[in-house]
């Protein structure tokens, strides 16, 4: 027994071995790529990604901050690999002028002459060396980046030098932009044959595949369908969420545990206090401010505006919510101020920081200001340069240009609006004290303070464990079963997505389910397989229904690009057996088609008048002879039979050195970026990202 239960035990530990990959398992969770041989730590990728995420405040989601880092990661090993097979190095010199470039506006290393003086750097690093060995380290690291950094730019350098173009080429180039001809035609269009006329075979697009591979490389992908359910509330949930807000307008009684008996609570309609009242029942907060007509939208604005005060309208739904809303003061405002203020701000304020000032010396320092402000209103910009602590329109003479309610703080606001132009006042905020001027008031307008008591119309408990227990029936419905049928005979909207890729982040029709991929590609994952997901708003059933590995394209999926590039094919082929006539106007006339003409036609911009952009058609009449009319030439809109009219060359030059270094220096300019995708193109990589997130 013993030896029957020891050999169990080892079958089982073979079989996990097996199973994540052999002995080398646990080396491989900790690996999440290989480039050339290099391997790419787990845990230093996953601090990378973090620290990404984290400068980007959560404006990225992991998977794209993980593409992002990949990108950054792989350009670093790589580059890294082929500087050190090329022994490329960073000399001090090098070293040194990049920390120059980068010191150089810092007057901590400059002489008297106001120069950079590399004797202070050394002392300043001297220093650092002797004081603290934690700076030291991070100077260090720094002059390392730089180094790092001097050896990239010695070998795009080196790159950029064994670029360019010979005096030939420049004479090419010189060639294609002003050596042009002038040109008749007649365009059969593909267009003419129906596709029925011509026919597109499975073998027919396997041979095209097989004959250009390079193109029809894919990754690995997957087919899946899906079914959404939402967590939508009931009509019982919206029944009971309206209930709930009617109930709040009147009065109740609730018991009251710090006195220990029951106490009488005023209801909506009788509250003295809206703000408290809505912060405590409402899933909404309160507005403190007044409103316009134009400042309510969706279809209810207009029944809400037109209230008198105190006056209720409701309960109406809302972008989800139940709502009552009242309003409970109007008055006549202007929709606009302008006006300056001088903040005088504290010891103990936000911007008061330093100034030495107390509390009661603000104060009576905001009041003597505001009295040569009374007397003297040119003095404004002055004073406001010299006192306010509101840097940001301090030098603008503290002009805060035109602001409408809801933009200042409530004591800023209440004095702009409810005093005429003209005038100057003291106000206290949170800030310190505001000497304030009116500067322009706009026209006086009905305006509305409204209390909006919400209610979230929100899926109850009951509604979910129902939602719940229907997805599972279809989870195990589908499973035993042909999926879309099940999904049919419930009326379910089955979605289908097609060459999923493993770094995917979003379904289309489904957003963001990274989770569904992951599993879509893992290796126990089979065809037919069925899983229910948990989403942010209910589930999703998938059904993984195709797996296809890396290499070319299928003829399936190849054939929406192939189709229409063989059927082009075919039906040149049929109009070119087709074609009657020795003459352009006999064709034309034969075809009921038209001669037409394209003067001062180019190689650099190979575009016919009437018929668009067609290279080779163009390419092909530079060969020939003038006077002289062309075979059929297919063309990317239809077949061509072209007579050259005329030829213009453009004069020779004495040297073409000229456009030898434009077509130089636009080929150094791609160099950098082109050489990486070769490089990268080469390497060998194993990807094993996808396992991870």
């Amino acid at each position: 027994m013993i030896i029957i239960i020891a050999l169990a035990l080892f079958s089982f530990v073979l079989a996990d071995v097996i199973r994540n990959g052999g002995m080398g398992s646990q080396s491989s969770q900790n690996v999440i790529a290989t480039v050339n041989g290099k391997e790419i730590a787990r845990e230093e990728f996953a601090r990378n990604v973090e620290a990404f995420e984290r400068n980007m405040g959560g404006n990225m989601s992991t998977t794209q901050a993980v593409n992002r880092v990949w990108d950054q990661k792989l350009r670093e090993v790589i580059i890294e690999q082929e500087l050190e097979k090329l022994g490329i190095r960073a000399g001090e010199g090098q070293v040194t002028n990049l920390v120059r470039t980068q010191m150089a506006g810092n007057p901590n290393f400059m002489n008297e002459a106001g120069m950079f003086d590399e004797n202070r750097l050394r002392e300043y690093v001297a220093n650092l060396r002797e004081t603290s060995p934690q700076a030291y380290e991070q100077w260090q690291n720094f002059t390392s980046n730089l180094a790092n950094t001097a050896r990239i730019n010695t070998y795009y350098n080196m790159v950029s030098a064994g670029v360019g173009a010979t005096l030939l080429e420049g004479e090419q180039a010189y060639r294609m932009m002003n050596d042009n001809i002038n040109m008749k035609f007649v365009q059969l269009p593909y267009s003419s044959i129906p596709d029925s006329e011509v026919e597109v075979t499975k073998s027919d697009i396997k041979n095209y595949i097989e004959e250009h591979p390079a193109r029809f490389e894919t990754e690995a992908s997957r087919n899946i369908q899906y079914v959404i359910f939402e967590e939508n509330a009931s009509e019982e949930d919206k029944n009971e969420a309206r209930e709930s807000l009617t109930a709040l307008r009147n009065q109740r009684v609730e018991y009251n545990a710090a006195i220990g008996a029951n106490d009488t609570l005023p209801g909506f309609d009788s509250t003295n206090d809206y703000a408290e009242f809505v912060a405590n029942n409402s899933d909404l907060p309160f507005e403190d401010r007044f409103k316009f007509r134009n400042d309510f939208t969706g279809p209810n604005a207009e029944n809400i505006f037109n209230l008198e005060e105190g006056e209720t309208f409701g309960p109406y739904e809302e972008n989800g919510y139940w709502k009552l809303s009242k309003v409970i003061e109007t008055k006549n405002i202007p929709d606009s101020v302008q006006a300056s203020h001088i903040l005088i701000s504290y010891e103990g304020t936000q911007l008061g920081a330093g100034s030495g000032r107390t509390k009661a010396e603000a104060e009576a320092l905001a009041d003597s200001l505001a009295g040569v402000v009374r007397n003297n209103n040119d003095k404004f910009a002055e004073l406001a340069s010299e006192y306010s602590a509101d840097t940001s329109n301090k030098e603008e003479g503290g002009d805060l240009g035109y602001f409408t309610p809801g933009m200042m703080i409530p004591e800023f606001e209440e004095f702009a609006f409810n005093n005429s132009t003209g005038e100057v006042g003291v106000v206290e905020t949170q800030f310190g004290y505001h000497v304030i001027s009116i500067e322009d008031q706009t026209e006086t307008a009905r305006a509305v303070k409204v209390a909006t008591l919400a209610r979230e119309i929100d899926a109850s408990e009951k509604t979910m464990n129902d939602l719940f227990n229907e997805v599972t029936k279809f989870e195990i419905a589908s499973s035993e079963g042909d999926f879309a049928e099940v999904a049919k005979a419930d009326n379910y909207d089955v979605k289908t997505v097609r060459d999923v890729k493993a770094l995917d982040e979003n379904i289309p029709g489904a957003g963001a389910q990274r989770r569904v991929i992951q599993w879509a590609f893992e290796d126990e994952a089979e065809v037919g397989d069925v899983r229910r997901f948990d989403t942010n708003n209910g589930y999703i059933v998938a059904q993984l229904t195709s797996k296809s590995k890396k290499g070319l394209m299928s003829v399936e999926e190849a054939s929406s690009i192939v189709t229409p590039i063989l059927r082009k094919e075919k039906k040149a082929e049929v109009i070119k057996g087709r074609l009657k006539g020795n003459t352009l106007q006999e064709i034309a006339n034969n075809h009921g088609e038209s001669v037409q003409t394209a003067d001062a036609v180019n190689l650099e911009n190979p575009t016919l008048a009437g018929a668009g952009e067609e290279p080779e058609v163009v390419g092909a009449v530079f060969a020939m002879e003038p006077g002289k009319v062309s075979q059929p030439i297919a063309g990317e809109k239809g077949v061509y039979v072209v007579e050259l009219v005329s030829r213009f060359e453009a004069p020779a030059m004495d040297s073409y050195k000229g456009y030898a270094q434009q077509e130089s220096m636009a080929r150094r300019a791609q160099a950098s970026m082109r050489v990486f995708e070769a490089l990268k193109k080469k390497a060998d990589i194993e990807d094993n990202r996808a396992k991870f997130y």
